[in-house]
């Protein structure tokens, strides 16, 4: 359960006009870079741009000779990352790698990246603080705005279609399948009976009374459900599935694949992707379990909660 939250990345740096870009500490950043074992000189891939938090890190150990290629589908996230990654230390300003930023989604990485070309590949996967702390974008139910939810806005499929087309076996299937929600049936029911529903606010509050006999969560009750709708309207699990599919051909011999995942659904597959690839012959399995965030950087940083790490070597 990522409870709304994913990649939370980047430095506090100054934007256009010296204006501040809040960020937030990279998750795992250490265990990251550790794994990766960055070559000067090598290349490797971001999957998840994001603010560039990892990125930048990553650039500072590829050197001149590197090359560093981002992705990520959301325009307003690539242009921070570009900002970010355009302004190297003083100290480094002359060894620096080569910028490739791309907008795309990284089911793209096959197409886009040579094969056996990288040595490393880091996807850090879910929301990030960038989406969710714009109201404008739908992410959260915790501020109103509209039922958007899409990570690139050039796709046809939004939120407000989910909730108010879908008829209510299939909304029931997507809130259970994609949120891990026991309770779907009902909800589903309840978004049927209270359309249309316009706002995050209207969607959390018809959720939260179709939830409100049952015992009380930890979490917020419209938690699961909007992880599901965001979910099915990116195709996040396509996408991922997609990237494990092509980490094996793009990486060279001894490269490092790193993901980054924050709720059971996106673990679950990629431990069983590097499983699957340890069988066949394609990797070295680094992560028997997966890498968890210390306390201290739980306290620092409460979004490093749910994160898991796995990682494996091309053979």
């Amino acid at each position: 359960m990522d409870e709304q939250f994913g990649e939370s990345d980047a430095p506090k740096r100054g934007g256009r006009g010296g204006k501040k870009e809040v960020g937030h500490a990279p998750v795992l950043l250490q265990e990251a870079i550790d794994f990766l074992a960055i070559r000067r000189g090598g290349t490797c891939i971001d999957a998840t741009l994001g603010w560039a938090g990892h990125s930048y890190e990553i650039a500072r150990r590829l050197g001149a000779p590197g090359r560093l290629i981002g992705f990520d589908k959301d325009p307003a996230a690539l242009e921070i990352a570009r900002r970010h990654l355009e302004r190297p230390p003083a100290e480094l300003a002359g060894d620096w790698p080569q910028i490739e930023l791309v907008n795309e989604s990284f089911r793209e990485i096959g197409k886009r990246v040579a094969p056996q070309s990288a040595d490393g590949l880091l996807a850090d996967l879910g929301l990030s603080s960038l989406q969710l702390e714009d109201a404008a974008r739908g992410f959260s139910f915790q501020a109103e705005g509209p039922l958007d939810m899409r990570m690139d806005p050039r796709s046809e499929r939004t939120a407000d279609q989910v909730v108010n087309r879908l008829d209510e076996k299939t909304l029931a299937d997507v809130i259970y399948e994609f949120g891990e929600e026991r309770r779907s049936r009902r909800i589903a029911r309840a978004i049927v009976r209270s359309r249309p529903i316009r706002t995050t606010t209207h969607l959390a509050e018809v959720i939260s009374a179709a939830s409100r006999s049952m015992k009380s969560e930890r979490i917020h009750p419209a938690t699961r459900t909007f992880q599901a709708i965001r979910i099915f309207v990116n195709r996040e699990l396509e996408d991922l599935e997609a990237l494990l599919a092509s980490a094996p051909q793009v990486l060279k011999p001894g490269g490092r694949l790193v993901i980054i995942s924050f709720h059971s659904l996106e673990d679950r597959r990629v431990k069983d992707a590097l499983r699957e690839g340890e069988r066949r012959g394609l990797y070295r399995v680094l992560t028997k379990k997966p890498v968890t965030a210390s306390a201290a950087e739980v306290g620092r940083n409460a979004r490093s909660r749910s994160a898991k790490l796995r990682a494996a070597e091309r053979v």
